[in-house]
């Protein structure tokens, strides 16, 4: 029977291909779904052979820590240089986006609070 092994619903294109490279290399026999139509389906790699099922799981585990641990380190290395942007640079790059969702914030607190301040 098998056995669901990686959800791709969100997952980037580059991470997916690597982890079919990886089931694939170590001779793992699976399956791939999709969301379909609608999106309403499991997009996701399933193993074919359950008894595998560990094996499978320690592999991408092993591969997401290390992607983890790299993208980490990228991120690390661009805010040293100072090229990752900060707080205030992502609010100077959208400004009406922010405008729009501190008035939203405004609103929704302003309707929650009403109850209690017409007491």
């Amino acid at each position: 029977m098998a056995a669901l092994l990686f959800h791709l619903r969100d997952v980037p294109d580059e991470e997916a291909m690597a982890v079919r490279d990886l089931l694939a290399e170590h001779d793992l026999a699976f399956y791939e779904t999709e969301a379909g139509r609608w999106r309403l389906a499991v997009p996701a790699l399933w193993l074919v052979d359950e008894s595998r099922l560990e094996e499978a799981r320690g592999l991408i585990d092993a591969y997401q820590q290390a992607l983890h641990e790299r993208v980490h380190q990228e991120h690390v290395d661009a805010r040293a240089r100072g090229e990752a942007p900060g707080l205030w640079d992502r609010l100077r790059q959208h400004p009406a986006a922010v405008l729009m969702t501190l008035i939203a914030l405004g609103l929704m607190l302003g309707l929650s609070l009403l109850p209690f301040l017409t007491l």
